[in-house]
C-alpha cells in the first residue's frame, strides 16, 4: 500500500509539474499583460480594500471604480506620454536625417571650447581628427535615431495584439482585485513551505514588487520631469525625449539622470552660455541629484531597500534577459535569493541553539 500510495504521490507531482509548465507556454505571449495586470492589481489592492468598507462590502461596484481610477491616474497619462515621446523621436530623427540637427558639428564647437592643455591631450592621443570625428558621429546619430525612430513608430501602432493585451490586462486588474484576499490565500496555502517561511517570503515578495513599482517609478518619473523641464528652460531641443531618458536611467542606482544633463550642461558652458550651464548643473545637484534621497525613504522605506549595488546589477540582468519587464523581475529574484538564504541562516541557528534577529530584514 505505501509503494502504491508512494508511486500515485510521485504521479500527481510529475502531472502537477507538467500542466504548470504548459500553462507557461500557453501564457507566455501574454507575459507582460499578465505580469503588470498583477502588479497593478497588488498595488491597488488597498484601494480596492477602502472602497470595500465605504460601499457596504459590494467588491464588484469597488473593484470596477478602481479600475477606474487606475486608468486614470495610470493608464491615460501614460498613453499621453507615450505619443508625446513618439513625435519627439520622429521630429528629431528628420532633423538628424535633414542635416538641421548635427551632432558632429556640436562636438566639433565643444572640443575647440576646451581648453589648450586638454586639446593638447586629445591631440597626443590622436583625438583632434574633428572632421573624421564629426563624420562618424553623424553617421552614428542616424543610425541611431532612424533604429529608435523605427522602432517607437512600429511600438506606436495600433495593432489587434496590442489592444487585444491591453483589455486582457484590464480584465485580469479587475478580477484579481476584486478577488485578492482568496486568491492569495489560496497561493499561500498551496505551498509546500513551513508557515514562518512562507510568511516571509510571500512579505518580501509583495514589498519588492510594491517598492519596484510604485517608489522607484514614482521616483524616476520625477526626476524625468524635472531634468525634462529643466532641459526645456534652458532651450534643448527634444527635452520630452531627453526626459524620458532621464526616467529610464534614474531606475538605475549609481547611474541616474546625470548621465543626460552632466553632458548637457558641460556642453552649454564649454559653447560659452555660461549663465545656462551653471543653471542647469546647479538644479541638476541640487534637484534632480537629491531628489532621490527625498522622496524613496518615503515611498518605499528604508528597510525595504535592497543594497544599491545588488539592484543595479539584477536590474540589467533582468533588463537584459527579458526586456523591460526585467526592471521588476530582476530585483525580485534577487531579494527572494536573499530571502532564502537568509531563512536557511536563521534555521541553522535555531538547530545550533544560537541567538538570531527574529527579523531578518
Amino acid at each position: 500500500m505505501n509503494g502504491n500510495k508512494s508511486l500515485h504521490q510521485a504521479s500527481f507531482y510529475l502531472l502537477l509539474l507538467a500542466v504548470s509548465i504548459a500553462l507557461c507556454f500557453v501564457l507566455a505571449p501574454f507575459f507582460s499583460t499578465v505580469l503588470w495586470g498583477t502588479i497593478l492589481a497588488l498595488i491597488f489592492q488597498p484601494v480596492q480594500r477602502w472602497l470595500v468598507a465605504r460601499l457596504g462590502g459590494r467588491r464588484n461596484l469597488a473593484a470596477l471604480l478602481t479600475l477606474t481610477i487606475c486608468v486614470v491616474i495610470v493608464i491615460l497619462p501614460l498613453t499621453f506620454v507615450a505619443g508625446t515621446l513618439i513625435r519627439e523621436i520622429s521630429h528629431a530623427y528628420a532633423q538628424v536625417r535633414s542635416g538641421s540637427l548635427d551632432v558632429g558639428a556640436f562636438f566639433s564647437q565643444a572640443v575647440r571650447a576646451l581648453p589648450q592643455s586638454v586639446q593638447n591631450l586629445l591631440e597626443r592621443y590622436d583625438l583632434m581628427d574633428l572632421p573624421g570625428l564629426q563624420q562618424r558621429l553623424s553617421a552614428g546619430a542616424a543610425r541611431i535615431s532612424q533604429f529608435v525612430a523605427t522602432s517607437a513608430l512600429s511600438v506606436g501602432q495600433i495593432t489587434l495584439q496590442v489592444v487585444v493585451s491591453f483589455f486582457v490586462m484590464l480584465y485580469m486588474f479587475f478580477f484579481l482585485v476584486r478577488d485578492g484576499r482568496e486568491i492569495s490565500r489560496s497561493v499561500r496555502d498551496a505551498i509546500p513551505l513551513d508557515e514562518l517561511h512562507k510568511q516571509h517570503l510571500i512579505r518580501k515578495f509583495t514589498t519588492v514588487i510594491r517598492a519596484t513599482v510604485k517608489g522607484n517609478l514614482a521616483v524616476a518619473f520625477v526626476q524625468g520631469a524635472l531634468g525634462g523641464i529643466a532641459l526645456w528652460v534652458v532651450g534643448i531641443q527634444g527635452a520630452v525625449l531627453w526626459g524620458f531618458v532621464m526616467m529610464l536611467l534614474s531606475l538605475l542606482p549609481a547611474v541616474g539622470a546625470f548621465l543626460v544633463w552632466g553632458p548637457i550642461a558641460i556642453y552649454l558652458l564649454s559653447t560659452g552660455a555660461i549663465a545656462r550651464g551653471l543653471g542647469l548643473a546647479i538644479f541638476g545637484v541640487l534637484v534632480i541629484g537629491t531628489i532621490d534621497n527625498i522622496l524613496r525613504p518615503v515611498l518605499v522605506g528604508k528597510d525595504t531597500r535592497l543594497p544599491d549595488w545588488v539592484v543595479l546589477i539584477s536590474t540589467l540582468g533582468g533588463i537584459s534577459l527579458i526586456g523591460v519587464n526585467g526592471f521588476v523581475i530582476g530585483p525580485l529574484v534577487a531579494a527572494l535569493f536573499i530571502s532564502c538564504w537568509d531563512l536557511l541562516r536563521r534555521d541553522l541557528h535555531a538547530q545550533e541553539g544560537t541567538d538570531v534577529d527574529k527579523n531578518p530584514e
